[in-house]
């Protein structure tokens, strides 16, 4: 019988390479090429287009889809009142009242020193609009403020701590409208309207306050929520981008709470007053070919009666997703659960402690990259004595396998007796096989977890290490392809297959280290009983090496530390129970070649 061991395992490999292949010109290939042209579509209509008011319209006919407007434009469409404060700068808009123009000061586009800050609000009119609006709602009521009402500022003369702006709305028909808005130093604005009643008769009147944002981002965040976000009832519901499209609107009835739209770092979120009774609604719909989503309350009709007024207070958050501010934010205003618009995950009762954890060594060290490390040290620490079970099942087993490779030779032409005498032989030596997985899956749902937290924490976004990492958040910088930058030549740009050498290619200095340090714990552990498994195993390192490389290298750091740590357990075990181990045999080689030399 011919032995097919070689061409199955060159088959394995080639098989593994087409697939990696094959992924980045099938799917992160085009992917690429899309965002391209999207990015591309957007600086065009953004510097070409006419200005056309703020509101997004059809296209001229034979064209396709929505015509939209310069951010400029927009701005300049409309008398605009600055928001100042520590976190925040931009503009409310005094058509309709909205807060649709905000920037935020402490983050940045892009890691380099100088490049613009994050844009989180965009006013109507402008591709990708996000915007916050409040205003009233009544049967046949005459003279309420809409969209495009133009407000008039009747005091302050810029929005920042302490400084309060006042605007009022008055058509003459009876009801005459104030709305005072103020801001704090992170990101919460707070906003109260008051209708006075001037007609000779009671009106019933509701107030509401909705967040829009129009479109879903071009490149959807990776393992994060985006799209509705709340908390009404105590219930966190979330509605991504794709579900709200289908399923149109979901309503419900709650007291307090609080609703809005995310992204992966960024929030907008309006609030009712904890203790009122609103009629809530997600929903999602199309205007001239834009997506609008959209969450939104209407608080419980009121009767004002002639010569009184009414106020009702909300709130906005607007701003990044760092737990602590949106812990202090849940505790002054009792808002329920504010910290679960970061995105936890299923395992959020992992995730929340571990989050915990590294933002106190985070507090600490300074650095994110240390805290990572030190939690990566605790991890271990709590996973010691499963982990420690399973390694030294494994240390036996590698003890006894050339007893078990014998036992095999010896009786292959007999399974049923084979395995008896391996069982015998795992008694004698007290060995469990099953000892050397079972308490590993206990882990699991730990590195999960973990996965999760360093996904979505804001404070790994630009956040740099030592050397050549300045972004924890992005994948390793350095490729072997050009010796870590040793050779002046970027591989993307090479012709025909620099989309190749920029992807599953791309092996930087961490992932490089985390595919020895697997390849290094693999060979500690006892081989698999076939030929074929063998090979395949001693190919998994290489594979999760490019597998893993495009990940944030926070992770990698992460994962490759956690190996470190592995080895060091196994190394220790393996030297107590005299077991040869790779590591010894280096040392013993290094040292014979000196003592030749």
């Amino acid at each position: 019988m011919p032995d097919n061991t070689n061409r199955n395992t060159i088959l394995f490999v080639i098989l593994s390479m087409a697939l990696l292949f094959g992924y980045q010109a099938l799917v992160l290939g085009p992917q690429n090429k899309q965002r391209e042209a999207e990015l591309k579509a957007r600086e065009t209509a953004q510097a070409t287009q006419p200005a056309n008011g703020p509101a997004a319209v059809a296209g001229p006919a034979g064209t396709a889809g929505p015509v939209f407007v310069p951010r400029s434009t927009a701005i300049a469409g409309a008398p605009r009142i600055q928001v100042d404060t520590p976190a925040l700068q931009g503009s409310l808009s005094l058509r309709g009242g909205r807060i649709d123009d905000l920037f935020l000061r402490d983050y940045r586009t892009e890691v380099e020193a100088g490049s613009p800050p994050v844009e989180l609000l965009r006013p109507e009119g402008v591709r990708d609009a996000w915007f916050a609006e409040f205003g009233w709602t009544g049967a046949n009521l005459p003279g309420l403020p809409t969209s495009s009402a133009q407000w008039t500022l009747v005091q302050g003369d810029r929005l920042s701590p302490g400084r309060p702006v006042v605007l009022r709305y008055d058509a003459g028909q009876g009801l005459a409208f104030t709305r005072r808005i103020e801001v704090d130093d992170k990101f919460m604005f707070t906003v109260t309207d008051t209708v006075a009643n001037s007609l000779s008769n009671p009106v019933t009147i509701a107030p509401y306050a909705t967040v829009q944002r129009r479109g879903a981002p071009a490149v959807p965040a990776a393992n994060a929520h985006e799209g509705a976000v709340g908390v009404m009832d105590g219930v966190l519901e979330m509605l991504n981008y794709k579900q709200l499209k289908k399923d149109g609107e979901e309503a419900f009835s709650a007291t307090g709470g609080w609703m809005g739209i995310t992204d992966k770092y960024w929030l907008a979120a309006v609030i009712p007053e904890q203790k009122e009774k609103v009629n809530a609604a997600y929903r999602s719909t199309n205007l001239s070919g834009v997506d609008i989503y959209e969450a939104n309350f209407v608080a419980q009709p009121r009767v004002v009666q002639p010569g009184a007024t009414y106020t009702h207070v909300s709130r906005l958050f607007a701003g990044a997703k760092t737990v602590p501010v949106l812990r202090a934010y849940e505790e002054a205003l009792g808002i329920p659960k504010f910290q679960d618009a970061v995105d936890w995950g299923r395992l959020y009762f992992f995730t929340k402690p571990i989050f915990w954890l590294l933002e106190v060594f985070y507090g600490w060290m300074g650095n994110f990259g240390l805290a990572i490390l030190a939690l990566t040290v605790v991890v271990r620490l709590l996973m010691f004595y499963p982990a420690n079970l399973s390694y030294e099942s494994l240390t036996k087993m590698k003890k006894v396998q050339p007893q078990v490779e014998e036992l095999r030779a010896r009786l292959k032409d007999d399974p049923q007796k084979q395995q008896q005498e391996l069982m015998r032989l795992y008694q004698s030596e007290k060995i469990n096989p099953l000892m050397g997985c079972l308490p590993m899956l206990a882990t699991i749902p730990i590195f999960l977890a973990l996965f999760k937290v360093l996904s979505v924490a804001i404070e790994m976004r630009h956040a740099p290490f030592y050397g050549w990492i300045q972004d924890l958040s992005s994948r390793d910088p350095t490729t072997l392809l050009n010796l870590f930058g040793l050779i002046p030549w970027d591989p993307a740009t090479a012709p025909f297959i620099g989309g190749l050498l920029n992807g599953p290619l791309h092996i930087g200095i961490w992932p490089l280290a985390y595919g020895v340090t697997q390849w290094l714990s693999m060979k500690m552990s006892p081989p698999a009983p076939d030929p074929i498994q063998q090979k395949i195993m001693e190919l998994m390192p290489v594979i999760f090496t490019f597998v893993m490389a495009p990940f944030a290298v926070g992770l990698m750091i992460y994962y490759t530390w956690s190996n470190v740590l592995t080895i060091l357990q196994q190394y220790v075990i393996m030297r107590k129970y005299q077991v040869e181990n790779p590591i010894d045999d280096f040392i013993a080689k290094i040292r014979a070649r000196k003592a030749a030399g």
